[in-house]
């Protein structure tokens, strides 16, 4: 999952990015509104973690923004821990949720988690879909059927997750790495081949299927 970290605090954003990345997020972070606004618009996210006090343009100035022009991205907003009034503010601007600062990364990953099942409408526990379950915390999949499980490494959870998330429908390469890499990471097609052959191989040859000319399709048939 691909998410925008807008943060000003430099000291901060730098301690988040590793978090985040290692709980399975493509992260890409800018640290003033102008930038934020654009990124927010131009790049397909799936999640965002919106400081209010930024350079250039408000936080909520930006959140405003994106809503008026109808992206439906769930947004996080970061804010003093007693300015009750900013989470208002928040609220009926449009976002999802708040945290007080300061915080911890565990509870901020935590709230993130909740967004996202949310916005796909999925309860609560691991990721179940088509005999396969995968643990999020872990980053591990696992076959209930015969017990067998399986570490994965970075890019192979960030796609397995969307692909999971997708089950169904047909996703083309442009739209996997997209939610999968940062801003900054090179998308080479060829290594995304590479990354759902590893999935066929250790999950089984069945699960992902490929489109000729339009990209692949996991399986829909749920254990």
């Amino acid at each position: 999952m691909r998410l925008l970290l807008v943060e000003d605090d430099t000291l901060l954003s730098g301690r988040l990015r590793p978090e985040l990345e290692r709980a399975g997020f493509a992260v890409d972070v800018v640290a003033d509104g102008v930038e934020a606004a654009f990124m927010g618009e131009s790049e397909p996210y799936d999640v965002a973690v919106l400081d209010l006090g930024l350079p250039g343009r408000p936080g909520l100035e930006v959140l405003r923004g994106w809503r008026t022009a109808g992206n439906p991205i769930p947004v996080l907003i970061l804010t003093a821990r007693d300015a009750w009034h900013e989470k208002v503010d928040g609220f009926k601007a449009g976002a999802d949720d708040y945290l007080g600062k300061p915080f911890h990364a565990a509870e901020l990953i935590a709230r993130l988690h909740a967004l996202l099942r949310r916005g796909v409408a999925r309860p609560h526990g691991p990721l179940r879909v088509a005999g396969l379950e995968l643990d999020e915390d872990t980053q591990t999949a696992r076959i209930p059927a015969t017990g067998e499980a399986f570490e994965l490494t970075g890019t192979e959870f960030r796609l397995l997750r969307y692909f999971m998330l997708h089950p169904g429908r047909v996703l083309s390469k442009t739209r996997l790495a997209e939610h999968v890499y940062d801003f900054d990471t090179e998308r080479d097609s060829n290594v995304l081949e590479v990354y759902i052959n590893r999935l066929r191989r250790k999950l089984g040859r069945d699960l992902i299927a490929t489109r000729r000319g339009q990209g692949y399709v996991f399986g829909t048939e749920d254990g």
